[in-house]
């Protein structure tokens, strides 16, 4: 068979790209989940906990706690009458991070290795006995007059004692809580049949595997496809996966594919990648060689990679951290604007002083934004099928003048914090916002992956200009587009950017009314 390269693969990623604002047909309508798909969402609504989430929690409290033990240990020499130098707590705190940083290069906090007692013990011991080595020579080099050294030797011991204690328990307890699901990634299986059953024979035979399938989701019918493989159900076609997995916590969509059947997994793609997932195309019944960076592996699975899921697991921590502290810092800042346009609102026009819409929010959820009313009460379109135009009889004053300026969209700092929007990403439209008589999601068929990340208070298009009414099938293309750039290319800086230059764009307001 002939060999697969990873240029394949972005080929296939390149085609579905270049496809997803050219079309329209994807409508987005809601399709009814069979009863048994109904039941098996009821029974992954809980939250678990990501591996590698867990992982980066225990190399930070294994980092502090041993700077923690280290300080204890100078704070003891300092009681015995060995006022600890300035030299001595740098050594103790480069011992540590070299710990860490040998710990991460020896694979010591994979989740596979985690579980195994042994190899858990000897990478963490190793990497350990190589930093306290370093501590030592340095403190012999840099310190010769600090005698005795019973503070560095009281550090080793304990530190020795503590970590390796302390993985032997997190050894047990990880297996624990896998088999209890507390730890695991969910994933279905798109596609039945043999290649299905051949998948899922091997992925249990892994050991201490973190995969749990929820369920298979195929087209096809009969032979091809029963409704049990390897013991589990088929619960439905892959328009009804899509609803599945915004009905349930899922991480991974595995596809149960033979690698040659392009066009139909392009044809899946197209349904699936509006979701916040991992997709990944099985490859361990193929005799094929990959290019590293092309597959990832579940145990001794190989899988290629098609999509990640965006913004994932600790970048969403710091996207999350900085949302907090620059929509705390803009309230601070912007109060007194708040307050006087609530004021000017209470007082020209009847009616509440805000107006809450609902709009699509992450992974299709429905939520409520605040915004400042802008029109009169009694012409208000909380469906936004009336699109504000120029000169719109519904909107006051007041409203005209907050519109132009955006301060009508102040309010959804208090989103921000309550974790409804970010201050960056896709703005949040309306349920029913549409050009002319079609819905944006009849015009682009990529539209609803724009929803893989939070939606944002400022975002990548407004930032190129497209802001105000979307009249024409080619604006929401181009805002699409824009939003699927933003989130394939997402960084913190790339946050920051659009962040300061909003109200720099904000002065072109011939769009908005």
């Amino acid at each position: 068979m002939t060999n697969l390269h990873s240029l394949d693969v972005e080929r296939l990623r390149r085609k579905l790209q270049d496809s997803a604002v050219d079309a329209g047909g994807q409508a987005g309508s809601q399709t009814s989940l069979s009863a048994a798909a109904s039941r098996m969402a009821g029974q992954f609504r809980s939250n678990h906990t990501s591996p590698v989430m867990l992982v980066g929690q225990l190399a930070i409290l294994e980092f502090l706690f041993l700077l923690v033990l280290a300080g204890g240990w100078l704070f003891f020499s300092a009681r015995q009458g060995q006022a600890p130098v300035a030299g001595q707590i740098g050594i103790c705190l480069c011992t540590v991070l070299i710990y860490s940083l040998i710990g991460q290069l020896a694979d010591s906090y994979q989740i596979t290795i985690l579980r195994r007692m042994r190899p858990s013990v000897r990478r963490s011991m190793t990497a350990l006995l190589v930093a306290l080595a370093i501590g030592w020579l340095a403190t012999m080099a840099l310190l010769p007059q600090a005698h005795p050294k019973a503070w560095l030797a009281g550090f080793s011991l304990s530190a020795l004692a503590v970590i390796g204690l302390e993985r032997l328990v997190l050894s047990h307890l990880l297996r624990r809580w896998t088999r209890n699901g507390l730890i695991e990634r969910r994933a279905v299986i798109v596609g039945g049949g043999n290649p299905a059953k051949e998948l899922i024979r091997s992925l249990e035979s892994q050991p201490d595997n973190d995969i749990r399938i929820c369920g298979i989701f195929d087209d096809r019918g009969g032979d091809r496809s029963p409704n049990m493989v390897a013991g589990y159900p088929k619960l439905g076609t892959v328009a009804e996966l899509v609803e599945f997995a915004r009905a349930t916590p899922l991480d991974m969509l595995i596809i149960a594919l033979p690698l040659s059947a392009e066009d139909r997994i392009l044809q899946l793609l197209r349904k699936l990648w509006v979701l916040p997932l991992d997709i990944r195309l099985a490859a361990h019944a193929n005799n094929l060689r990959f290019r590293p960076r092309t597959y990832s592996h579940v145990g001794d699975v190989a899988m290629l990679d098609l999509m990640d899921k965006p913004i994932r697991d600790w970048d969403s921590v710091a996207k999350r951290i900085f949302d907090l502290f620059f929509a705390s810092l803009a309230i601070l800042c912007l109060w007194p604007v708040m307050v006087a346009t609530a004021l000017a609102i209470k007082f020209t026009s009847r009616g509440p002083v805000l107006f809450v819409q609902r709009r699509h929010g992450f992974n299709n959820e429905i939520i409520d934004v605040l915004k400042f009313r802008s029109m009169y009460t009694e012409m208000s379109d909380p469906t936004a099928r009336l699109a504000v135009t120029k000169n719109d009889p519904r909107v006051t004053p007041v409203g005209r003048f907050i519109r132009k300026t955006s301060i009508d969209e102040l309010p959804q700092l208090f989103n921000v914090l309550r974790g409804d929007l970010s201050l960056v990403g896709p703005r949040p439209h309306a349920v029913l916002a549409q050009t002319r008589d079609k819905l944006y999601g009849d015009i682009v068929e990529g539209y609803f992956a724009r929803h893989r990340v939070k939606p944002g208070v400022t975002g990548w298009a407004q930032i190129n200009g497209w802001r105000g009414e979307v009249d024409t099938d080619e604006k929401i293309k181009a805002r699409t587009a824009c939003d699927l750039h933003y989130i394939e290319n997402w960084s913190l800086l790339f946050d920051l950017k659009i962040l300061f230059l909003t109200p720099i764009r904000l002065l072109n307001t011939e769009n908005a009314y």
